[in-house]
């Protein structure tokens, strides 16, 4: 499993002068499904209160299924049913090696730190941008993980820039790390993404005082 401090694509900017760059700086920032606009941008799919925490090491678990009420029929604790991605999708976070009889595996991807005791809330995002599109740098107060089926980016945080692309087995964001992330390459980028933060805490934060270096433009 790589670690890396990575990103959910928020307050959205873009480099470049074709058409799809012009599109894309008109994606500020995240927003819900319901007022989704068209197949580009970042849309909130879905929230799931999760309670305390326990000590055991959690993962995130991506199984897709033929139909919503399949994967309905198979729902657990923990889950979460979505249809991203041209896809329906169920999202778990659980203890490593979970898994349901009616899905076809996707990835797990982990293991997330968290606190606990404590209580968290997963956000579920679909991201979808085009190559240029760039965050403003932020922060989340929990591990953000995503996994990537189309495009490639580039991430810069204080310890340095990290690529990923399709294929990789997910990436883990360390909670309160400070990110800009920069859809690289040719292709789209699209992905499933999670925040798992603690409840009661924004999912996400622009108070930093970390300024990127631009590493991703090189």
């Amino acid at each position: 499993m790589k670690m890396t401090g990575f990103v959910l694509v928020l307050g959205l900017l873009c480099t470049g002068n074709d058409a799809r760059a012009q599109e894309s700086r008109m994606l500020a920032t995240c927003r819900p499904a319901s007022e989704r606009t068209g197949p580009v941008g970042c849309w909130i799919i879905a929230h799931e209160r999760l309670g305390e925490m326990p000590a055991a090491p959690l993962f995130w678990h991506l199984s897709t299924y033929a139909s919503r009420t399949a994967a309905d029929a198979e729902k657990v604790r923990g889950a979460t049913v979505v249809e991203a991605l041209d896809k329906v999708w169920m999202l778990a976070i659980a203890p490593t090696g979970s898994r349901t009889p009616g899905g076809t595996r996707v990835a797990e991807i982990g293991p997330l730190v968290v606190k606990a005791g404590t209580s968290y809330t997963a956000q579920y995002m679909e991201a979808i941008f085009p190559p240029g599109a760039r965050t403003r740098p932020h922060t989340h107060p929990g591990p953000e993980a995503w996994y990537h089926e189309a495009g490639g980016v580039c991430l810069e945080t204080p310890e340095g820039r990290d690529f990923g692309r399709a294929g990789d087995n997910g990436f883990i964001v360390p909670a309160d790390r400070p990110m800009q992330l920069t859809v690289v390459g040719k292709e789209q980028r699209r992905s499933l993404v999670l925040i798992l933060h603690e409840t009661g805490k924004p999912a996400s934060g622009f108070d930093t005082n970390w300024m990127p270096k631009g590493l991703c433009n090189e």
